[in-house]
């Protein structure tokens, strides 16, 4: 049996980070189910860092996050439009840095929309890509620097306090354990006899359209509808569009239903002035929600430490989730 004093289950965002930040002090081993960190929730995110997203504990843990994430942020900007019959106020209430703007001004931020579709819109400059690949590369780099390891391919079948886990990559043991599995975690929850939280594991699709009528999407700001029927982001000089579904599917390797991503790309078309020609190519990942859509870092059990829930929000709050977590480890 391989010993660590910590072993984190799930090497994506949540896991990875707080395996680097408990890693100073501790010998971390991270396990990870798949063949490369970060597959599911991770690799598929939005990639953006929007301050005023979530209820007001997330909006908190994206204030606390935002100076480690500086270094890999680029200004994008947040554009919120309201249809008519859709609520903007609730983007706006209790927002800092975002403010109402004109429909000529959404207009002119993003030209493809369509003047009278616009009732009322909203606009948050600060909002950034974040380069999550680089992020995570750090977080690998820094965790190896002090001696901690990643396995892959170690799907957890056993689990038992002390802490003794059963992998398909070996046995390991440690005095703690770290349970950042994402969809999976109520799962490793069971096997270790510690009562699941009741996790919600959604699907989010997205597909890739080319630029419209030859634009230059690379400074356009992530366009999102106030009911959250849609949003539209540059990506690589193409427009990532996604139906911002949330359909429970349970832990799975995603896929996009042709039907959602048709019924999201069609609200997407009558907010903006030019048709959709063709569809690149299409994905799906998993955002995963506790009951109350606040992410989770508690103890479940002895040794046994709750990192899961993050919804939508995993790349935005990481540093600050991963420095409860070291904490509550450093606790004991």
């Amino acid at each position: 049996m391989r010993q660590a004093d910590v072993i984190v289950i799930g090497a994506g965002i949540a896991g990875l980070s707080a395996a680097a930040a408990i890693a100073p002090d501790r010998k971390v081993v991270v396990l990870e189910r798949e063949a490369h960190p970060g597959m599911h929730a991770t690799g598929r995110s939005a990639a953006l860092f929007f301050e005023n997203y979530g209820n007001a504990a997330v909006r908190s843990l994206n204030r606390a996050s935002r100076a480690a994430l500086t270094p890999y942020l680029t200004q994008r900007g947040v554009l919120i439009v309201a249809a008519e019959g859709e609520n903007i106020e609730t983007h706006l209430a209790g927002s800092s840095g975002m403010h109402e703007i004109s429909a000529a001004a959404a207009c002119e931020l993003f030209p493809i929309l369509r003047p009278d579709h616009v009732r009322r819109a909203a606009f948050e400059a600060d909002a950034s890509d974040i380069d999550v690949d680089r992020l995570m590369g750090d977080l690998r780099t820094t965790l190896r620097a002090h001696g901690g390891e990643i396995v892959t391919r170690a799907e957890v079948t056993a689990l038992s306090p002390g802490w003794q886990v059963q992998t398909t990559a070996g046995a390991f043991g440690a005095e703690g354990v770290v349970n950042a599995a994402g969809a999976w975690a109520d799962q490793v929850a069971v096997l270790a006899g510690v009562a699941p939280l009741g996790l919600r594991a959604c699907r989010r699709s997205a597909a890739i359209l080319p630029a419209p009528d030859g634009h230059d999407v690379s400074g356009w700001p992530m366009l999102l509808s106030a009911s959250e029927g849609f949003y539209a982001k540059p990506e690589a000089g193409r427009l990532m569009v996604s139906p911002a579904d949330e359909d429970e599917v349970g832990p799975m390797d995603a896929w996009p239903d042709d039907m959602v991503l048709a019924e999201g790309l069609d609200r997407y078309a009558q907010a903006v002035t030019t048709p959709i020609t063709r569809v690149e190519r299409s994905w799906a990942g998993l955002r995963t929600f506790a009951p109350d859509r606040t992410p989770v870092c508690r103890w479940g059990a002895e040794g046994f430490l709750w990192l899961a829930g993050q919804g939508g929000y995993g790349v935005q709050t990481s540093p600050a989730m991963a420095a409860k977590a070291a904490e509550l480890v450093a606790q004991g």
